[in-house]
């Protein structure tokens, strides 16, 4: 991993799924708490803006508009049900700061410096509706160190489509986590072995900094 071609990419660093008082903490707050999903990303965070590593974010927003949405899919269905990332509107802030869909408070300090580039959102899981790729080519990255929320949904999404568009992708195991459902199961289980299968590296956050430096 160097600093020239590579780049650190996470998906949703948002309150909704890595804050208590997310709209989705009652089916991934273990798995965060489990992981340590918020401490490692921030270990992330913090060794990308000291070495000198390009970070991305992809994130996810619903405007009102979405809701005459006329075939989802049962994920996008219980997102507009419970307002996850809700905003008001594309160039609309109303109550956006300290919503659901407003960055985790400890994150701000990483992705507001002013050299985070923040990705336009994607829609539903991949990153096929939005630019992440585009900016990430104008910078001449070909290497991703990939991790945010959720697991088996938009990281095993931007994943695969990532490997597509010919990114050689390292997924850290330890900076996501998914869902449990009591009838779908462990979507942080069926994530990680996908990303056995799929990723050129799974490893931990201690296995990505000792690489990064």
């Amino acid at each position: 991993m160097k600093n020239t071609d590579t780049a650190v990419v996470f998906i949703d660093p948002q309150n909704d799924v890595l804050c208590e008082s997310g709209a989705n903490w009652d089916a991934v707050g273990a798995s965060v708490t489990e992981n340590r999903t918020v401490e490692n990303m921030e270990r992330i965070f913090e060794a990308a803006k000291a070495e000198g590593y390009e970070v991305f974010i992809s994130p996810h927003y619903f405007y009102p508009t979405d809701n005459g949405w006329r075939m989802n899919g049962p994920l996008e269905t219980s997102e507009l049900e419970t307002h996850t990332f809700a905003r008001t509107g594309q160039l609309d802030l109303t109550g956006f700061r300290g919503s659901g869909a407003d960055w985790l408070d400890r994150f701000k300090p990483y992705i507001e410096d002013g050299r985070t580039v923040v990705a336009s959102p994607h829609k539903v899981f991949g990153p096929e509706t939005n630019d992440l790729v585009l900016q990430l080519r104008k910078r001449g990255m070909q290497r991703i160190i990939l991790g945010g929320m959720l697991a088996n949904m938009c990281v095993e999404s931007h994943m695969r489509h990532l490997i597509e568009e010919g990114f050689e992708v390292t997924v850290v195991r330890d900076a996501t986590a998914g869902p449990r459902h009591p009838v779908w199961g462990d979507g942080y289980q069926a994530a990680i072995i996908n990303y056995s299968f799929f990723a050129h590296a799974l490893l931990s956050t201690d296995e990505v900094l000792d690489r990064m430096r």
